[in-house]
This record gives C-alpha cells, structure tokens and sequence, in this order.
C-alpha cells in the first residue's frame, strides 16, 4: 500500500491540479493508494497567495481577508470531511475549481451548495461546521505539518509501504506529478525508485541516501 499526504491550499489552483492527477493516480495504478489532502495555513502560504494574486503584502485589509477565507474553506473541508473522505474532497475539489477556474469568490453559501451537489446531509453539516471538533481538527492538522517540517504548498509525503521501509518522503515545491508516481514505483529488489535524468537513484539504507534535488526530504 502506498499512502500520500498532500498539503494544499483550499482555494488554490495549483493544488488543485495536483489533486485531480493524484486522484487519477489512485485510481490507474493497481496498489492500493490512501490519499490524505490535508489545508495547510500559515504566514508563508499566506504570503505566497498574495504574491500569486498579485496582491501587495503590506495591504492589512486584504491580508485579512484572505486569510479570513482560506480559513474558513479549510474548516468547511474539514466540516464536510465528517460525512465521508470523498465528499470531503469534493467539497474541496469544487471550492477550488469555483474560485480558480469560474471566478467565483469565496462564501460559506459556495461551500453548502457544493455539499448539497455532492449528496451532503446539510443539517449535520452545518452542526458540525460549528463545533469545537472541526476547529480542533484543523489545529491538528497544522501540528502535524508543523512536526514534518512542511511550510507550504504543495506538499507531498508519500509512505511506500510495498518497500521494506518505515519512513516517508517528503516532496515540495513541485508542480507536476513526475516524481510522486516514481515514488510509489517499486524495485524487483523491493526499494522504491527515483530517476532524475538519466540516472535512477535505488533508496537502500537510510543512514547512505543521496537526493538529487534539495526540495526531496526523509521523515
């Protein structure tokens, strides 16, 4: 089985094609793979939405807007997340997709449409989305991507539990699936396989490894 964790902007449109190929990876590779999106919010991402937006970092009152909307969508997620992951995600998937690819901008009414559009009970969801568990939840979240050095998005770990090995990769600052898919790719001899170029770098012991790219990191 091979497990990712991806940290994601909620409304952001990088991550949501990350998402669609990784779904889509899920689905054509013949290992079982668990995906995990997890919202990631921080002063860091928080400044790199702006500078996608083209939006000065010193404007106070858009600042806190945004960040007043990422989390909220991060809380709808985690909200809609309770009725089951996949509705989760679709909840996530078209929050993204209304405010990146339709020009919609983001409201809690978005959110409770596209629950409705995904076979969401709203009455739970709206209790839920009220509770101190969803809030805790998020923190949570933050915690764990505090404890694995993540610090923006998107971010990738990936556990490729077919191979003899206890530990995760994490992968950031990428925008293409190429090196998650060789990651979850396994040697005859059991490891998993990272090619860069035209060398194939074999992860065998973990005191001796050797990344190519700064931006790959062992857990």
């Amino acid at each position: 089985m091979v497990e990712i964790y991806l940290f994601v902007n909620p409304l952001g449109g990088v991550c949501l094609e990350i998402e669609k190929e990784i779904i889509q990876l899920s689905v054509n590779d013949k290992k079982k793979i668990q995906l995990r999106f997890i919202p990631l919010l921080n002063m860091k991402t928080i400044n790199e939405f702006l500078s996608r937006q083209h939006i000065p970092i010193n404007d106070i009152k858009r600042r806190n807007r945004i960040f007043e909307d990422l989390y909220s969508a991060a809380l709808d997620y985690k909200a809609a997340q309770l009725q089951g992951r996949k509705k989760g995600r679709q909840l996530l998937i078209g929050l993204q997709k209304a405010v990146t690819e339709d020009g919609l901008a983001y409201s809690p009414e978005l959110s409770e449409e596209l629950l409705l559009a995904a076979g969401g009970d709203i009455d739970m969801y709206r209790k839920d989305r009220q509770s101190d568990f969803v809030k805790e939840s998020f923190q949570t979240d933050q915690k764990v991507a505090r404890e694995m050095g993540i610090k923006q998005h998107p971010t990738a770990v990936v556990y490729n539990y077919t191979c003899e090995n206890d530990f995760g990769i994490l992968v950031e600052n990428f925008e293409n699936m190429d090196e998650i898919k060789q990651l979850c790719r396994v040697h005859p001899h059991n490891e998993p396989l990272l090619d860069q170029g035209d060398a194939t770098f074999e992860f065998k012991r973990r005191s001796n490894y050797h990344f190519p790219n700064g931006h790959l990191h062992l857990l």
